[in-house]
């Protein structure tokens, strides 16, 4: 007994060993992806943004009807309910939906939705539909999920149109999602080069680069973003008016990281390993490309993770106040200004479910910033 109790403690402490060999032997980044996946919660996040962008890349795939269709006979149509139990309490492995029926009340002149039970439509699931470009560049007719003709679905209901909320809100996605990750890039290329350039050379240069910055910063946002917006010719296609908004949202949101560079080279532009580089004739530019920069690499993706929720909802005010993207084109800002005023949430309060999906994305960049924050110090226990 004893023996075997001597083994089992020789075995723990040589597994031991090997783990703390392991540990202190791996990489900055072995080490970072370790203390990361024990972040539950960012972990969970990291999910939920890859299947919103999966939704934003495939959007047409996963939509059920056009999204520019008008359903007059179902405007404002409240979100359809999947059943598995019809009104027989016969239980249905396929869901299925009843048909709506609109009803006028001829004393608040509203219109009611009701079930017509004669009428069950089952959901089937890659179906034909609406032919669209996969990526742009397939030719397909396939999408997730649709009822059989010639039954309607609206998962989300209709806006006062009758267009089909689900499918707009998933086609919005792509032009949300997408403006902030493009104007991350754009701005996080800005910061480190100017805040790269400023807190390398110092002197002059940093000088008049920390005035312009404080200028930028102290111009109140909403005002210049209308001014900036009111800017753009109302002739240009709403492509135009996409790529203008991310670069203004983009030239607007660089100097806190422009700031936060320059702090860090101010810290490390005397180390050694900068001292080797300009010893063996390395130019400025490389050293602060190949040397400083990935040296708080971590820092910055933290950076980046934090900036797209506030690009996404800079272009969801926008949008929502009619001075960002504009109609036809369909991001989740522009599907909010139909709940701008009290009587239509009050009848039609589905009309929010965009904002959900906007309050849902931004705290989990939120929640994946906290988890890349903690793991970028991965020694820190």
């Amino acid at each position: 007994m004893l023996r075997l109790m001597g083994l089992k403690r020789q075995k723990e402490k040589s597994a031991s060993g090997d783990f703390n060999e392991a540990y202190y032997l791996a990489s900055q980044r072995q080490l970072v992806w370790r203390k990361f996946r024990r972040h539950r919660l960012a972990m969970s996040s990291l999910v939920v943004i890859i299947f919103l962008y999966s939704l934003a890349i495939f959007a047409e795939f996963y939509t059920i009807n056009d999204y520019q269709q008008r359903h007059v006979a179902f405007a404002k149509a409240p979100p359809h309910a999947l059943r598995f139990v019809d009104e027989d309490g016969n239980f249905h492995l396929v869901p299925f939906i009843y048909q709506l029926k609109q009803e006028l009340d001829m004393e608040t002149l509203r219109r009611n939705y009701t079930e017509d039970r004669s009428k069950r439509y089952h959901l089937k699931f890659f179906v034909e539909g609406l032919p669209y470009k996969l990526l742009g560049v397939f030719d397909t007719n396939i999408h997730l999920a649709g009822v059989e003709a010639p039954g309607v679905y609206f998962p989300f209901g209709t806006d006062e149109l009758g267009r089909d909320l689900y499918s707009r809100t998933i086609i919005g996605a792509r032009i949300s999602l997408s403006i902030g990750f493009i104007g991350v890039v754009i701005s996080f290329f800005f910061g480190c080069l100017i805040g790269g350039i400023s807190g390398y050379f110092g002197g002059t240069i940093d000088l008049v680069t920390q005035r312009v910055i404080e200028f930028i910063v102290s111009i109140p946002q909403i005002p210049l973003w209308m001014a900036l917006s009111a800017a753009l010719p109302a002739q240009w296609s709403s492509t135009q008016n996409y790529l203008a908004i991310s670069t203004v949202l983009a030239v607007l949101s660089w100097p806190p990281l422009a700031r936060a560079v320059r702090g860090k080279l101010l810290e490390l532009r005397e180390a050694d390993f900068v001292m080797a580089a300009r010893i063996s004739n390395m130019g400025d530019f490389e050293i602060i490309v190949k040397h400083l920069l990935p040296s708080f690499a971590s820092f910055l993706i933290v950076v980046i993770s934090l900036s797209v929720p506030g690009m996404i909802l800079a272009e969801t005010a926008l949008s929502f106040l009619e001075i960002g993207i504009r109609p036809p084109a369909v991001s989740w800002g522009v599907l909010l200004q139909n709940a701008q005023n009290i009587r239509s949430l009050s009848q039609s309060p589905w009309l929010l479910i965009p904002g959900l999906f906007v309050v849902v994305t931004v705290m989990s960049f939120n929640f994946l910033g906290d988890g890349l924050r903690d793991a970028a110090d991965p020694y820190k226990q």
